[in-house]
């Protein structure tokens, strides 16, 4: 028998998908510059912060990266309300995403720091900078301009990541091509458009992402 490919569907549930891009890259762009500012507060906690500051950080992000993103969503979603803490699901999805890229982008963000010369931070100090003027104006900069590709990767991995809020309702991309295959039957061609929109709304992430590092850091676009 001869499958016939049907994309006649498109017509009547584009909205449906029209609003799954919009909620997944609302959860890109809130988890990515939440997630992203969580890193660098841990990173300069790990890397250069008070020692009783650095074992909870280690523990946290050592959970995190040990663990599936889908089970720390249930825990968020599910989980929490035993103890009191409700959420809607778009507030967990958020939630768990900034806590997931926090975990990441912390080990990516210290790794920058922990190359910089010391000799920088000692030019900070000199100058009077306290540690926490010092890493801001200093230190953090050049740090990230290291690690830029790097951490536009994780973020790029967090926002395809993102089709796992689907299974607490979240009405993202993947949500929506599930409620357009249970309505239509045609789960092959339901995959393949958002598919083919996760590729692209990637590929834009990535430019986006390169964009931001080219404003970020002129000098190294020159280079």
């Amino acid at each position: 028998m001869t499958y016939a490919f049907d994309y006649g569907w498109l017509a009547d549930y584009w909205p449906v998908l029209l609003k799954g891009i919009g909620i997944t890259v609302e959860l890109t762009l809130v988890g990515g510059v939440l997630g992203v500012a969580l890193g660098i507060a841990c990173a300069w906690a790990r890397a250069l912060g008070p020692t009783y500051l650095r074992p909870p950080v280690a523990a946290y992000v050592e959970l995190i990266r040990n663990t599936p993103f889908l089970i720390q969503l249930f825990f968020i979603f599910f989980g929490l309300p035993a103890l009191g803490v409700r959420m809607g699901e778009l507030q967990a999805a958020n939630l768990a995403m900034v806590i997931n890229l926090g975990a990441y982008s912390c080990e990516i963000i210290r790794a920058g720091i922990q190359t910089t010369p010391r000799g920088q931070f000692e030019a900070g100090a000199s100058l009077g900078m306290s540690r926490i003027e010092t890493f801001r104006h200093v230190v953090l900069i050049p740090a990230l301009q290291r690690i830029w590709p790097a951490l536009s990767s994780q973020i790029v991995i967090v926002m395809l990541g993102s089709a796992a809020v689907s299974q607490i309702a979240a009405e993202d991309l993947t949500f929506a091509a599930n409620f357009i295959q249970s309505r239509t039957f045609r789960a092959f061609e339901a995959y393949f458009v958002s598919t083919l929109i996760y590729l692209a709304l990637a590929i834009l992430l990535r430019q986006a992402l390169r964009g931001i590092g080219w404003g970020l850091f002129p000098k190294r676009s020159a280079r």
